[in-house]
């Protein structure tokens, strides 16, 4: 049978009036960074096997890993796996019911990015 509210039923917020929100683009950024670190890790499992198969080959690969864009896909792989790592902790606190408040979520979800940030740098200075 045919459904005779279906046009009284409310609509969907439109993308145009939608406000995007500091948790949904963490939860994004999380997604994505989770993603982008098997990328991270198949680079280094190349090196890895470069390493294993020959001075010449490890010594191309090496070459680019160590290049100034080596350099940057790096820095920004422990840019994300930073942000990964805090972005779990932030879900086991969600997990025992603990910050689910808007207010707590957002300061959470600021101090992901500027976490994940600080970490980073101290990273690179220290490693």
């Amino acid at each position: 049978m045919a459904d005779v509210n279906r046009g009284n039923r409310p609509l969907s917020p439109h993308l145009q009036i939608y406000r995007k929100q500091l948790n949904s683009a963490t939860s994004i950024l999380n997604r994505i960074t989770g993603i982008a670190m098997l990328g991270s890790a198949l680079l280094i499992v190349w090196w890895l096997l470069a390493a294993a198969t020959g001075k010449a080959y490890f010594d191309l690969v090496d070459g680019l890993m160590t290049s100034l864009l080596g350099d940057v896909v790096m820095t920004l792989s422990v840019l994300g796996l930073w942000y990964h790592t805090l972005g779990g902790l932030r879900h086991l606190i969600w997990d025992t019911g603990r910050g689910l408040e808007l207010e707590a979520a957002d300061r959470m979800g600021w101090a992901m990015i500027v976490g994940a940030v600080v970490l980073t740098i101290l990273t690179l200075i220290f490693v």
